[in-house]
């Protein structure tokens, strides 16, 4: 049932070969854990008592309650899928709650740390691929798996935009500026893809495919030489040009385009990054906000 409903979610609900990685990956844990302590490789068979039984050996592994909610939504899924089916009666997660907990807060790069980055590090740095991974997931918003699975056909560089295949297979054009394409230029001539990787865009120095770890090590390399900050992920240079490009000005149901979001409201969380901004723009331009100087 777990080959089923992984190509449901595939054929049917056209989720990204990375979103479905993660559900495999959720429900082998799974599977390994029942088979551990159940002795039956059936987890069709599971009841709620066996759920929290693996929410407590998670928790004990030191698993955070993050992923740990994670995986309770794929198990929520797939027995969804088996209840639709009439498999069961009954899913052994419907009354098993997430765990709460409090997200930590996200800090995005400022201004500043950026432009130390292009000025200072950058101008040294003879790594094109390196600098093409930073710059475009600054520049963009875009995702590191989007980065990844960024095809060739799909970046014109004339017309200065990227094509990218988000989340639920969902398009979207993605605006780049003519120094960012005048460096992926750059970075074309030094590229040689295997015959295998010629689809991809960005391919590493054997020619393969970007994983998704090296994209990682590659940006937290570069930001820990220009941030004390703790997180110097892909995700805070998404987060970091939602940030900046919102405090300069940018609409921001057009910024939720650009980044893929599928509502508002997940676009409304950069609003809050700078409360400061917002506070100077009512002083200087709110007819109730009485200067000092005129007091």
């Amino acid at each position: 049932m777990r080959e089923k409903f992984l190509d449901y979610l595939q054929l049917e609900r056209r989720y990204s070969p990375h979103t479905v990685t993660s559900y495999r990956k959720d429900l082998d844990d799974f599977y390994s854990f029942y088979l551990k302590t159940e002795g039956s490789d059936n987890i069709v068979k599971a009841d709620k008592k066996i759920i929290r039984n693996f929410i407590v050996e998670l928790s004990e592994h030191d698993i955070s309650k993050r992923s740990i909610n994670r995986k309770l939504s794929s198990l929520r899924s797939f027995y969804l899928f088996l209840l639709r089916l009439g498999e069961i009666e009954v899913s052994p997660v419907e009354t098993v709650s997430s765990l709460k907990f409090y997200a930590e807060k996200q800090i995005p790069m400022s201004k500043e740390e950026m432009q130390t980055l292009q000025d200072n590090v950058f101008i040294s740095v003879d790594n094109i691929l390196e600098k093409c991974i930073v710059e475009v997931l600054y520049q963009t918003g875009i995702r590191k798996a989007e980065l990844c699975g960024l095809i060739f056909e799909s970046v014109n560089l004339e017309g200065e935009q990227l094509k990218i295949l988000g989340k639920g297979n969902k398009q979207r054009y993605v605006p780049i500026s003519p120094d960012l394409s005048n460096l992926l230029k750059t970075y074309l001539t030094i590229r040689k893809p295997q015959e295998d990787f010629k689809q991809y865009f960005f391919v590493n120095k054997k020619g393969k495919k970007l994983s998704e770890k090296f994209v990682y090590v590659v940006v937290n390399k570069y930001l820990s030489l220009v941030t004390s900050k703790q997180k110097r992920s892909p995700h805070i240079l998404r987060h970091s040009f939602a940030t900046h490009v919102l405090d300069n000005g940018a609409e921001i149901s057009k910024v939720k385009e650009i980044l893929g979001h599928s509502s508002l409201a997940s676009t409304q969380v950069y609003t809050n990054a700078n409360i400061e901004q917002l506070k100077k723009v009512f002083n200087q331009a709110h007819p109730r906000a009485v200067k000092k100087e005129e007091l």
